[in-house]
């Protein structure tokens, strides 16, 4: 073939080949445009989320209990960054890791897109590490959540993870409501995953609603600071305090130390994270009494006069010992409340059949949930007749063999100072809880006149007293549990108070476990003051007028003529053992140290 008829080849071969190449860029610009055009936007345009912050809760008030504020997120490509491995020293120490874990992370992730880097930080170091240059690198708003009231507040609360969700407390109950939903937009981004364009809003934000709590900030500190200063004083393991407004059933204060800091969660102790006045059972003593004579006095089996013969201090119930703290005498069922004695309880339980006097204390809640929606809420227990042994009717008319919340007795106190309405209790404000009669009116004011000598001269709480207040209440100092079918030598310290009697208000119950016994144990000695100190700023803080003139314009009068003695119902001294009372259990019961 000669030169000529080669170089008409090769026209033709070239000529074929520029035709073929101009036929695919038709094919690719025209006939399929719309998938090439989609591969490149693939590649540039990004749909990202628009993050949205989480409602506010608040107490009663209006004061701001957990807040949620910007923060920036920074984040990478790992493709993008493993390329430029020269810059990952500097990277590394601008989010402060070490330099080999940051690569091995990047390698884990080298076939995605996205990594977090650090997470939730000030925006003013965001902006220092984005200033550094690095290719791959960059930033998105988050949110997080701030706690002011810190670990005052933390049990009720709860806290918030990393992704703003709610873990524990109301946090965790009204996740859903407090969480909103998050939007989102299209975007274009440069080579190096930077936002060089806003192209479409696909979902607008929804911010999340606010939560208003029954809870007085001012109530809850107070609460919070005088058990805490108990627990020092007395050396004591734990405690819980719970406030309820009488009427309404609204939890208006509720503290449990130990606590933590639900703005360093990682820093706390898991088992201090949990919320002991609703979640912990605890054989409630003697603030059983006043549920046991409110049963025989429904029953009409007793009056609040009736005598009952108390000596000579302790009772042989079969081959059990039931004992009181002293000898008390004869003494009326009144007397029984005043002395907290456990003879008197028994031989008044004895007087009921054992179905009604099961379903008497089931009717004031023990037993089940109280209902305030609470996660983890504990119904507490309590034993069918069924199960009951000999002896059983006896110690549980005195608080043991069955077990209560902190939150179950305050709400059964509650419903005594509630004319025997009981109220669900709630912690969102404007929440009305369901209501029903447990008690006759007239039984329930009875039961509080007697309960209002506990805090008078001669009874086992003096130290429990306000000045302008008839204080109605209970102590109670139980034997704890040893785990092992018997009871040791350490104790629980209860009281459980109504506040103003002629009114009612306030239902408070303090507990505070395992104090030392060389500080003293007995529930007038250590709850009870907790208990005055909170009521005595929660009634001036809420504007409660006092119920007792008489007493108060009788202590003004004297420190006016320079004679400072206290009244008769205010304790001067720390009031001596034999003051207070002990709910012994069984002797027959094995009891170790």
């Amino acid at each position: 073939m000669d030169v000529r008829m080669r170089l008409l080849c090769l026209a033709a071969a070239m000529g074929l080949c520029s035709f073929a190449l101009v036929a695919r860029a038709f094919y690719i610009q025209v006939l399929d445009r719309d998938f090439y055009v989609a591969q490149g936007e693939a590649r540039s345009l990004r749909e990202i989320p628009i993050p949205t912050s989480r409602g506010m809760i608040t107490d009663r008030n209006g004061e701001p209990l957990a807040v949620s504020t910007p923060v920036e997120s920074v984040w990478g490509n790992p493709q993008e960054l493993l390329k430029n491995p020269d810059r990952l020293p500097q990277l590394a120490d601008a989010i402060g890791v070490p330099v080999d874990v940051l690569q091995r992370k990047l390698s884990q992730k080298s076939g995605k897109e996205f990594l977090y880097l650090k997470r939730r930080i000030n925006p003013d170091e965001a902006k220092k590490i984005l200033a550094l240059g690095i290719p791959g690198v960059a930033s998105q708003r988050e949110y997080r959540r701030f706690y002011p009231q810190g670990e005052a507040m933390a049990h009720v609360l709860g806290f918030t993870n990393v992704d703003d969700e709610g873990q524990e407390g109301l946090e965790l109950a009204f996740d859903e409501w407090l969480r909103g939903k998050p939007g989102a937009k299209r975007v274009l981004r440069d080579g190096h995953g930077r936002i060089i364009e806003n192209v479409d809003l696909v979902r607008a934000t929804e911010p999340g609603r606010d939560l208003t709590l029954t809870i007085d900030r001012r109530v809850q500190f107070l609460a919070y600071r005088e058990l805490r200063n108990a627990l020092m004083e007395h050396g004591a393991a734990s405690g819980s305090i719970v406030v309820l407004d009488v009427a309404t059933g609204e939890v208006l204060a509720m503290a449990n130390l130990p606590t933590f800091n639900p703005n360093a969660v990682n820093t706390s102790d898991r088992e201090a994270h949990r919320n002991r006045a609703v979640t912990d059972v605890f054989e409630p003593g003697s603030t059983m009494k006043p549920i046991t004579i409110a049963a025989a006095l429904t029953a009409h089996v007793v009056t609040p006069n009736t005598p009952i013969d108390l000596s000579p201090g302790w009772l042989k119930l079969g081959r059990y010992t039931i004992r009181d703290h002293q000898n008390y005498g004869l003494q009326t069922v009144t007397g029984v409340i005043t002395k907290s004695s456990n003879i008197g309880a028994t031989k008044i339980s004895a007087k009921l059949k054992d179905q009604y006097f099961y379903d008497f204390i089931r009717r004031f809640g023990y037993g089940a949930k109280p209902g305030s929606g609470f996660p983890g809420e504990s119904a507490g227990v309590l034993p069918a007749p069924s199960r009951w042994s000999g002896t059983s009717k006896a110690t549980i008319s005195y608080g043991y063999g069955l077990s209560a919340t902190p939150l179950q007795i305050a709400v059964a106190y509650a419903a005594i100072a509630n004319n025997g309405v009981m109220t669900t209790p709630t912690f969102i404000k404007g929440e009305h809880g369901a209501t029903r009669q447990v008690l006759d009116p007239a039984v329930a004011h009875e039961v509080m006149k007697m309960m209002q000598t506990v805090t008078e001269k001669g009874g086992t709480a003096t130290q429990g007293a306000i000045l302008g207040y008839h204080v109605a209440g209970k102590t109670g100092t139980a034997r704890m549990f040893n785990g092992r079918g018997g009871y040791s030598l350490r104790y629980l310290a209860y009281f459980a108070g109504i506040v103003p009697v002629d009114n009612p208000r306030f239902a408070t119950v303090v507990i505070v476990n395992d104090p030392d016994p060389s500080k003293g144990y007995f529930g007038g000695l250590v709850s009870a003051p907790v208990f005055k100190s909170v009521m005595e700023g929660s009634l001036r803080l809420m504007d409660v007028p006092p119920d007792d003139i008489e007493t108060w314009l009788a202590a003004q009068d004297k420190n006016a003529h320079g004679d400072h003695a206290v009244p008769t119902q205010v304790a001067t001294t720390v009031p001596a053992a034999s003051d207070d009372d002990v709910d012994t259990p069984l002797d027959a019961l094995p009891v170790t140290p």
